[in-house]
């Protein structure tokens, strides 16, 4: 267990997003690279296994903290992805098409306010690089998930006007 958590603390120090710009806009996007993602989940069963063990009691604070934070790093490069689809979609539509605003004006002020969060939580992510420090913060999933329902409400408002 020793040796295990050492190594979930060697790694995870250094484990850093990829980051690939968003057109002309400033916008670093967010991603994890396939092989730490693989890497998350391996560490994410090993973490679960140590729960089982006997002597989990002499390292369940710290146990407990790994599972938690690789929870969260997981969650986040998840839901941070979906809401980079969404956003990079709906954003060419909801501010770069006159017509879009002038059908759907509330909508268009809503995704404006989308729009300046998304680019918030993603300048977040790049200020800090590691996937470890940016995912422990409390407020970044609870963001994602608001976000992502904004961008749900748009989508609809958007897909019902094109029907």
């Amino acid at each position: 267990m020793e040796k295990i958590l050492h190594r979930l603390r060697a790694v995870w120090k250094d484990v850093v997003f990829e980051f690939t710009p968003h057109k002309d806009s400033g916008v670093q996007m967010i991603r994890l690279s396939e092989e730490n993602f693989d890497i998350l989940e391996e560490n994410q069963v090993a973490v679960t296994a140590m729960f089982s063990s006997r002597y989990l009691a002499t390292f369940e604070e710290e146990i407990t903290y790994w599972r938690k934070s690789l929870a969260a790093i997981s969650e986040i490069v998840v839901a941070c992805g979906e809401v980079q689809r969404s956003w990079s979609f709906l954003e060419n539509l909801f501010i770069h098409a006159d017509e879009v605003k002038k059908e759907l004006p509330r909508e268009s002020e809503k995704f404006l306010l989308i729009d300046k969060e998304v680019r918030a939580i993603l300048a977040d992510g790049y200020k800090h690089q590691k996937a470890l420090d940016f995912c422990v913060q409390g407020h970044v999933l609870p963001r994602l998930e608001t976000v992502q329902r904004d961008l749900e409400v748009c989508e609809k408002a958007l897909n019902q006007f094109m029907d």
